[in-house]
């Protein structure tokens, strides 16, 4: 109908349908066992995220994170300034996965190794690249991994859309990330 709305069915029964609709919903969403919970919180813990965003992930993927991508500029280094902040480094050293980083230019992979103290490094895409150079590039910083057992931690918003390029399981602002408590 013309200038219709789509405002709230007047039609009767529709309380005991939204209820209904709510309590399906519920029920379809699991109950773990405690056990499963404290594991699942310590393994948070030992990627560095909170319980919330690793569950979130988790929920999504159906598959456990074990790869975690850093971008220079999350690292917050750069050419000339190679050092880590102090919290920086030790959540880094914290990190019960394989750490990865993505160098993006001037910087070069293996200083960017060498400074983080990372598993691997190698060179994030460049600037306004097309996707699937995007793609390929992140294709190569995950080697043996699937792009949704890994997550990003970067700094701003064009690293976002490699989370898309390589079918990342999540993205994390560095912000957020290395937020100090």
């Amino acid at each position: 109908m013309t200038g219709h709305n789509k405002g709230p069915s007047m039609a009767p029964g529709v309380a005991w349908r939204t209820h209904c609709w709510g309590a399906a919903r519920k029920a379809l969403l699991p109950h773990l066992p405690i056990e499963v919970l404290r594991g699942r919180l310590r393994r948070a813990g030992e990627l560095g995220l909170d319980y919330r965003t690793y569950a979130g992930i988790r929920a999504t993927t159906g598959r456990d994170i074990v790869a975690v991508l850093f971008s220079s500029n999350a690292l917050e280094l750069r050419k000339g300034q190679m050092r880590l902040a102090a919290h920086t480094a030790a959540k880094l050293d914290q990190i019960l996965a394989d750490r990865r980083g993505l160098a993006t230019a001037p910087l070069q992979p293996d200083g960017l190794m060498a400074a983080a103290g990372l598993d691997a490094a190698f060179a994030a895409p460049p600037a306004f690249a097309s996707f699937a150079v995007q793609k390929q590039a992140l294709r190569a910083a995950l080697g043996r991994y699937s792009g949704d057992q890994a997550i990003l931690i970067g700094a701003y918003e064009a690293e976002v859309e490699w989370c898309a390029a390589a079918r990342l399981a999540g993205y994390v602002a560095s912000s957020d990330y290395f937020a100090q408590p």
